[in-house]
């Protein structure tokens, strides 16, 4: 480099030393124009923090010029703060990156405008071009980094502080402040507030560990788009507020997280009114999943009637109560597509009434009729009589499961 280089970009260094707070402030307007969601802000420190990062960086070029040096990584100790803070701002990293960028461009047309007319200058302008490439490109990576780095420690503490959430509802811990205050306002949840609550676990071929924060957040969603979960070891907990579809629309969205994430086990409590019933609630909605053992599916408690309910729980006591001429009945009807099984559920339904389950069956009476006659023979129960009704009834629901949706 020649002597006249030197003077040259000395020159230039000290038009710019001089000009910063204009330089400064160009840049600030600058982005203010030409990205929205700047100007759309309505965070009144945004405007000091975009002028001080600025002014650092263009002090990072400066400092450079002076010794003689290009940019370093540890001189962008200042970015990594006001990247943190954007964050928090609201501002996308794309945007924040942008506006780095247009900060860049000013100071290079600052470069420009010291340079004006002296051909000497002009040409000492054009070597700082890699200088100025050089602080646009390492000040982006750190910046770009500390984003990243800033937005997962927001939502690891997001997720932390569901999970505690949920776990201070599930101790009868109902007023709360400050944040987790917030966050029930977001999930729709009140002191009097109907609701649901579900219990979720993968079963074989659900989803891998690190998917199941992306299967509570569709959990907390699958009513009305609001809700709250979190993950208690590999069991998924939502708290979900009662849409105006019902249990329905929400059974609906479970079905579809389903769908999405992989097999899943998931049991819903009945309706419950307020933050306090949580707890009943969740026992309700565990023990329901438990009913589908190691198979997936929904189990959903205001959907099932309170016969269904009450042969939810297959336990081997109840299957071990069931004569075996039962069980045989059942095991060798389901075989051959479970006909008789039909008639006796539509004979049940039909308040024990052969004709009325014959029409519903588009059956012939007599064919209902000897149907059920089979069924007396094989397993030794009177049709007639309420009671071997039911108990054939409660046999055939725990051996078949299909109170699972």
């Amino acid at each position: 480099m020649g002597a006249d280089d030197q003077t040259a970009r000395a020159a230039i260094a000290a038009v710019l030393q001089d000009s910063l707070p204009a330089l400064v402030a160009d840049a600030t307007e600058a982005i203010w124009n030409q990205v929205a969601a700047y100007s759309a802000s309505t965070d009144g420190a945004l405007r000091d923090d975009v002028a001080a990062h600025v002014e650092s960086i263009f002090s990072v070029f400066l400092t450079g010029l002076a010794e003689g040096r290009q940019a370093r990584r540890g001189d962008f100790a200042v970015t990594r703060d006001q990247a943190t803070r954007r964050l928090a701002q609201g501002i996308s990293l794309a945007d924040f990156l942008q506006a780095f960028h247009i900060g860049q461009l000013t100071l290079w047309q600052g470069v420009l405008n010291a340079a004006q007319d002296d051909e000497q200058a002009r040409e000492a302008a054009l070597h700082l071009v890699e200088r100025i490439m050089v602080v646009i490109e390492l000040g982006s990576t750190v910046a770009g980094e500390a984003y990243v780095e800033a937005q997962q420690h927001q939502l690891a503490e997001r997720d932390r502080l569901r999970r505690d959430l949920v776990e201070d509802l599930l101790a009868y811990r109902t007023t709360f402040a400050g944040q987790k205050r917030s966050l029930l306002q977001v999930a729709g949840l009140g002191p009097q507030t109907r609701l649901l609550v579900a219990s979720a676990a993968p079963t074989g071929g659900g989803p891998a560990p690190n998917n199941l924060p992306a299967a509570a957040s569709a959990i907390a969603g699958a009513g009305r788009g609001s809700g709250l979960a979190a993950l208690r070891q590999d069991e998924i907990v939502g708290v979900m507020p009662l849409p105006h579809g019902g249990a329905n629309a929400v059974v609906s969205g479970l079905q579809r997280v389903r769908a999405d994430h992989g097999a899943l086990a998931i049991g819903v409590s009945t309706v419950h009114t307020g933050l306090h019933e949580v707890p009943e609630a969740y026992a309700e909605a565990q023990a329901a999943r438990e009913a589908l053992g190691s198979s997936d599916g929904v189990v959903a408690l205001p959907l099932l009637s309170a016969f269904d309910y009450l042969v939810l729980a297959e336990t081997r006591t109840a299957q071990r109560l069931i004569r075996p001429e039962v069980r045989r009945f059942i095991a060798e009807d389901a075989a051959v597509g479970g006909a008789l099984i039909t008639t006796l559920m539509e004979y049940a339904a039909s308040d024990l009434n052969a004709k009325i389950a014959a029409q519903r069956l588009h059956l012939h009476v007599n064919t209902a009729y000897y149907r059920l006659e089979r069924i007396a023979e094989r397993t030794g129960y009177d049709l007639r009589r309420l009671t071997d009704v039911v108990e054939l009834l409660i046999a055939i629901r725990l051996l078949s499961g299909s109170q699972t949706s």
